[in-house]
């Protein structure tokens, strides 16, 4: 096959598009000033001075992520127009950050891209793989809900140690890794595409 042939209807190229589309947009403070409806993929940056973070490119996000609609599960979806599940999101996130004893929500910024459903997994699928972010593929958690009592015998994901402070995260079981491994997990990762280039 000719390494010229291109389709602009394959399904990961249009995962691309949507993907393209939803970074032309500028990023603003999270969460948004505004609720709006729907469902849809998003970036999240942050421009801070945690150390372990240090030196990150500002168009580099630190998280990217998703937001379906409710009963995407069951086979059945809200109306786009009812529902703010990407806002909402958002604003879950942004209680995060809150907690967080040692990162400010002043220092994160976002951005979002409203899709129908079917292009939401991808978009997020393609923008994870293209940026590898730290807080999706290094310091996992942070995109996780409060499960409740029931979940209490899960082990607390890696971002809650590395930024104490989610009340529920501290009634889980301790996690497999050393607080101190994750830094240096961080920094690894940053410099796996400069070792990859030599």
């Amino acid at each position: 096959m000719s390494d010229r042939a291109y389709n602009p209807l394959e399904v990961n190229e249009l995962g691309r598009n949507a993907a393209r589309k939803l970074m032309e947009y500028p990023a603003i403070a999270l969460p948004p000033d505004e609720q709006f409806t729907g469902g849809g993929g998003y970036t999240i940056y942050y421009r801070g001075g945690f150390e372990t973070y240090e030196g990150m490119a500002p168009d580099d996000p630190i998280y990217v992520g998703k937001a379906d609609l409710p009963g995407k599960r069951q086979g059945r979806a809200a109306p786009k127009r009812a529902d703010q599940a990407l806002y909402r999101r958002l604003a879950e996130h942004a209680g995060s950050v809150r907690y967080a004893k040692n990162l400010d929500l002043a220092d994160f910024r976002c951005q979002w891209l409203v899709l129908d459903p079917i292009w939401i997994g991808l978009t997020e699928q393609v923008l994870i793989s293209e940026h590898r972010p730290i807080w999706n593929v290094v310091v996992d958690g942070f995109g996780q809900h409060n499960q409740g009592r029931t979940r209490r015998n899960q082990r607390r994901s890696r971002w809650d140690p590395l930024h104490p402070g989610r009340p529920w995260a501290n009634l889980c079981q301790d996690g497999a890794d050393s607080t101190a491994d994750i830094p240096v997990d961080v920094i690894r990762h940053r410099k796996e595409p400069d070792q990859e280039e030599s």
